[in-house]
């Protein structure tokens, strides 16, 4: 049996994550929330799960509680004080002696897109693009079995068609489905020694341009 707790439960990517490892009888999961109610009603009614309501930073010790135990840490958060949120997880993690961690971020955090989709992508996200660098810096500094996943940005395409890319290499493409970020990212929580201390940019193959086509 494997041990999977989920911090931002509620996010979309987060859900259809969940609604894969609930496929999957060998998983058990608990589900870290803000607003519970944000869940999705199929979620937060299976007798499968653990809720826990709680803020990561706000309510330190209920963290801990929750990562005693754990396996793996999937952490689908986001906010200015992303770099405050990425130090309580880290910090709570050493205290549980849980030691991996899958973390979601953004494309353009080490300003590795290249040409006009750089850009715009930089003058989209704005402050939020750095409020992502810093918590990725606090997980990547960690010493941690850390993988920080950067996707570009959502579409709604129900397929699943992804590429990757490493840290140190340009960004490619604009924009990838929700559904191709959570299946890789559930194939990772079943399988912790992949892409162990790497950063992975995931677009779908041949979305190059200047912005996503549905903006």
């Amino acid at each position: 049996m494997k041990n999977v707790l989920i911090l931002g439960a509620s996010g979309s990517i987060a859900t259809l994550i969940e609604r894969n490892l609930l496929e999957n009888n060998q998983v058990k999961m608990t589900l870290l929330v803000r607003h519970p109610e944000k869940l999705a009603p199929d979620i937060k009614n299976d007798s499968r799960l653990k809720i826990v309501v709680a803020d990561v930073v706000k309510n330190y010790q209920q963290l801990v509680n929750a990562m005693v135990g754990q396996d793996v840490i999937y952490a689908n958060l986001y906010g200015a004080n992303l770099g405050q949120q990425g130090k309580s997880v880290v910090r709570s993690m050493n205290e549980a002696n849980v030691e991996r961690i899958i973390w979601i971020s953004a494309n353009g955090i080490y300003n590795e897109i290249p040409g006009k989709y750089g850009v715009w992508n930089a003058s989209m996200l704005g402050s939020t693009l750095d409020a992502y660098a810093e918590g990725a810096k606090q997980v990547e500094n960690s010493g941690l079995e850390y993988t920080i996943i950067r996707p570009a940005w959502f579409s709604d395409k129900d397929e699943v068609n992804y590429e990757l890319t490493q840290k140190g290499q340009e960004f490619k493409g604009t924009e990838v489905s929700r559904v191709s970020v959570a299946v890789y990212i559930t194939s990772l929580i079943l399988d912790s020694t992949k892409e162990a201390h790497q950063s992975v940019g995931i677009n779908e193959p041949n979305t190059d341009g200047s912005k996503p086509s549905f903006y």
